[in-house]
This record gives structure tokens, C-alpha cells and sequence, in this order.
């Protein structure tokens, strides 16, 4: 059944402390296919539960029209506990959808789903008639299942119509604009400040001119010096609002932050040898059958590759045998790295210390650094006030931890990387910033994720797939 438009009239939402976004006035039509992002915080699941009525906006109003009928799925499933994430989040789509909705929400649908839920979710959305809006960072389905944006930053609410590609090209012309128009305004900038000093100079030596010209004449000395001090003020008032101007400029334009990472292990450090081999293996739990059998997997030193496979299959079982973990029963020819030699990076953060703070973090790893080297590195990826550098870990958002377990990478950089789901629960900026860093990364691969973007975007160069026991090179 189709619906009348929503109505958004001068929207806002704030906290005492913080403006989410303020005065967005926008239409839903039937049939749209929404997405909304921006960066961890910025109010997106806020914005999706003032669109369901749950959330009262504090500024502006919401017209829903009555034949609208909401179908709403959260983020986090909290029914089935016998069941996964993924399952949960199925059990809880088909029965919002046995309701039939003609407005459909969601958040972060894709967080939990395996490959093989991915696609299923995708076709449906992709053949849904109703309104979709969804909150996600996932490219996949921005790119194929989405016909406008909704961007969530610096407290405005940006709307573009097209997928995700067409987005990130008009963000790309937009950021070369940015950056032209930053050169120009700072060139401007450094022409006022030669003007300043030329006037400066030019009214220094009015003055010694004036003095000889009238040293017996005293009056007449007043008189000039009066004269050239106001043309001075009045240039250097000009030159000041010039000044200003510009600032005001600049200060209203606003790039994403980019990281470019300096790690203590170089390319040139990373030998030919082989960091993993299995032969015939199988891996399990003590005292259960084996998860996986017939294991056969060899990593160089510059590998990537990427495990796969349904949630349950084994994937993280593999991973923690490779780490060492006393819980995990191996059998078969294995030789592993040193753990030394093993990074690990996951969607909790196990490897930060919620009680110290991030310039402590690095110091742990890295303790015959000065401080200056410490906040050098660290300024490397984002943290550069002192307030930042300072906070504890616990305080920390989900982005500024993926970023400290990237620097602690970077501080002491292993030759074999492990990542299990890194990308879920990433704003679109955040997940950047990881795929800036691991491009850069010297050393060996191995992770899991189900997001072929992210595998492509991060230079994966082999996919083995686990299915009924046994891992498959693809």
C-alpha cells in the first residue's frame, strides 16, 4: 500500500552539551530508497528513531501521514538468544515484514549477516516496493540498493541523489575545490600579511620623514604625525577585516582527516620466508570433533588473504589456533610465526587497556621513545590535542579505538596482521582511515570480513571459502 509523503520541517536534535543537526527540511516520497550516514555519534540512529516516533526532535516537526505503517529493525537483536547476530537479525526481518510495512527502517542491517545473508538481504532490498531507510556504512549496499543520501556533518543534514559511487565522485570534485580554495584563501592570507608589513614599514619611515622635515616646527610635526598614524589605522583596520574574512573562510571549510602512517617495520625488513604453513591439518575445541579438516595453507611474507565462509564455519577458530590459543586442539603439520610476530585487530579493540590512556597505549609498546617521538606518532593518526592524547582509553569512540589499535600496529608493526570483522560497526570516515593505513601495512594478511569492498579496496590477493568442513581456494 503506498503512502502520502513524510514531512521534516526544520528538524533539529541536541543535546545540552552537542547539535547532532538543526533546521533540515526534506520530503519522503513512496518508494524511496534512503540511506543515512555520517560519522559514529553524528545522530544517525537518532534521526531514524525520530523518522519512527520514538525520539521527539528539539526543534521543528514531523508530518507522518496515517496510511504510513513503519516496519523498524535495530541495530542490535536482543530476542532469540539461543540464535547468532546474523540469525537473530533474520528472525526479526521476517517477522516486521509479515506486518506489511510500506516504510521499512534499519540499522545497520548488514553488521552480523555471512556472505550467503548478505546477498539474500541484498536481493530483498533490492526488490522491496515500499520506502527503505537505513542507517549503514556498508559500500555494498549503498552502492546497489540506495537512490539517495542523507549526510550527517557538522550539524547539517546534506541530501544527494544517486548511489554511493556518484556520491564519492561529488565528494571528490567537492574535496579538490576545498583544497583549491584553501590554497587561495591562504595565498590571499600571506598577500594581506606582506601588505601589513609594507604598510607598516612604509608608515615607520613617514614618520622619520616627517620628523626631519619638520624637527623645528613642532606643530606642524604633530599635525603630520596625526595625519600619517590615521591613513595607518585605517589601512591596518581594512587589512585586519580583510584578514578576518578569510578566516572566518577557512574555518567553514572542512575536509576529512587523512592518515598517513610511518611503521617502525619496513617492506625492506620483511624476508622471503614462509610465516605459515599447514599441512593436512584439522582444527577444533578440546574434546569436540574438529571444526575443520584437510587444512593445506601457506602465507608469505607480503600475502593477503581473506577467510570466508558462513558465521559458525570455523573462520575465528582457524585464527586463534594461528595465535596459539590453549582452548583450540590442532593436529597435523603446523608451523606458526612467534607471537611476537602476530598482530591482532578486531571489532572489540582486545588489544587496548580500557584504563590507561592513549598516550600510554603507544608508551607500553614503545618505551625507549621520547615523548616527543611518542606524540609525533600519535599525531600521525589524529590524536594531537592534549586532551585527546590523554584520554582514557574507556572514553574513547568506536573510531578513535579502531585508530589507536592502528597506531599500536604502526608503533610495532608485526609481520603477520590478523583481522577478524574489523570493518563492522565503522563509520564510512573511520573505515577509510583503515584501509588508508593497511594499504601502507608491509607485512602479511590474513582476515576476515564478508565485505568485498573492503577485501579489494585493502589489496587481498588470495580468498580460501570454509563450507561443510573443508577451506577452499577460490
Amino acid at each position: 500500500m503506498m503512502h502520502k509523503p513524510i514531512l521534516l520541517k526544520n528538524i533539529g536534535f541536541s543535546f545540552p552539551h552537542k547539535i547532532c543537526f538543526e533546521d533540515f527540511t526534506g520530503q519522503i516520497n513512496y518508494g524511496s530508497s534512503i540511506a543515512i550516514i555520517g560519522r559514529n555519534g553524528s545522530g544517525k540512529s537518532t534521526l531514524l528513531n525520530i523518522l519512527r516516533g520514538t525520539v521527539e526532535p528539539t526543534s521543528g516537526q514531523l508530518v507522518v501521514p496515517s496510511d504510513v505503517v513503519c516496519g523498524y529493525v535495530p541495530q542490535i537483536v536482543e530476542d532469540f538468544d539461543n540464535l547468532s547476530g546474523g540469525q537473530r537479525f533474520n528472525q526479526a526481518l521476517t517477522g516486521v515484514l509479515s506486518e506489511d510495512p510500506n516504510v521499512l527502517l534499519l540499522d545497520e542491517p548488514t553488521n552480523h549477516l555471512d556472505q550467503h545473508n548478505r546477498t539474500s538481504l541484498m536481493r530483498m532490498l533490492r526488490s522491496y516496493q515500499g520506502t527503505l531507510i537505513v542507517v549503514t556504512h556498508d559500500v555494498e549496499l549503498l552502492r546497489t540498493c540506495i537512490d539517495t543520501l542523507w549526510h550527517i556533518d557538522n550539524g547539517r543534514i546534506q541530501v544527494f541523489s544517486g548511489n554511493y559511487d556518484d556520491y564519492m565522485r561529488e565528494m571528490n570534485i567537492k574535496r579538490a575545490a576545498i583544497e583549491e580554495e584553501l590554497a587561495r584563501l591562504n595565498r590571499q592570507k600571506q598577500g594581506v600579511h606582506q601588505v601589513l608589513m609594507k604598510e607598516q614599514e612604509r608608515a615607520a619611515k613617514s614618520k622619520v620623514h616627517g620628523q626631519k622635515k619638520y624637527a623645528h616646527e613642532k606643530i606642524a610635526l604633530r599635525a603630520a604625525e596625526g595625519r600619517g598614524q590615521k591613513t595607518h589605522n585605517k589601512m591596518k583596520k581594512s587589512i585586519a577585516d580583510t584578514k578576518g574574512d578569510l578566516l572566518e573562510q577557512l574555518s567553514e571549510l572542512r575536509l576529512p582527516e587523512e592518515i598517513v602512517p610511518t611503521f617502525s617495520l619496513s617492506s625492506a625488513d620483511v624476508t622471503g620466508r614462509t610465516l605459515v604453513s599447514i599441512v593436512d591439518g584439522s582444527v577444533g575445541y578440546l574434546g569436540q570433533e574438529p571444526l575443520l579438516k584437510h587444512i593445506s595453507l601457506q602465507v608469505g611474507p607480503h600475502d593477503r588473504i581473506a577467510i570466508m565462509g558462513a558465521n559458525g564455519s570455523g573462520k575465528s577458530t582457524l585464527m586463534k589456533a594461528i595465535l596459539g590459543d590453549v582452548q583450540v586442539a590442532t593436529a597435523g603439520d603446523w608451523y606458526m610465526p612467534k607471537a611476537q610476530d602476530i598482530g591482532y585487530l578486531d571489532q572489540q579493540y582486545r588489544t587496548l587497556d580500557a584504563d590507561k590512556t592513549v598516550f600510554e597505549t603507544i608508551q607500553d609498546l614503545v618505551p625507549t621513545h621520547s615523548h616527543a617521538e611518542i606524540r609525533r606518532h600519535l599525531n600521525d593518526f589524529l590524536f594531537r590535542k592534549n586532551e585527546e592524547v590523554n584520554t582514557l582509553v574507556a572514553n574513547l569512540s568506536g573510531g578513535e579505538k579502531a585508530r589507536l589499535t592502528l597506531a599500536q600496529i604502526a608503533a610495532k608493526t608485526p609481520r603477520l596482521l590478523m583481522l577478524d570483522e574489523i570493518t563492522n560497526n565503522l563509520d564510512l570516515e573511520t573505515r577509510e582511515h583503515v584501509i588508508e593505513v593497511l594499504k601502507e601495512y608491509p607485512g602479511a594478511m590474513m582476515v576476515i570480513s564478508h565485505d568485498e569492498d573492503f577485501l579489494k579496496e585493502i589489496g587481498v590477493t588470495d580468498e580460501y571459502y570454509i563450507e561443510n568442513g573443508s577451506m577452499v581456494r577460490r
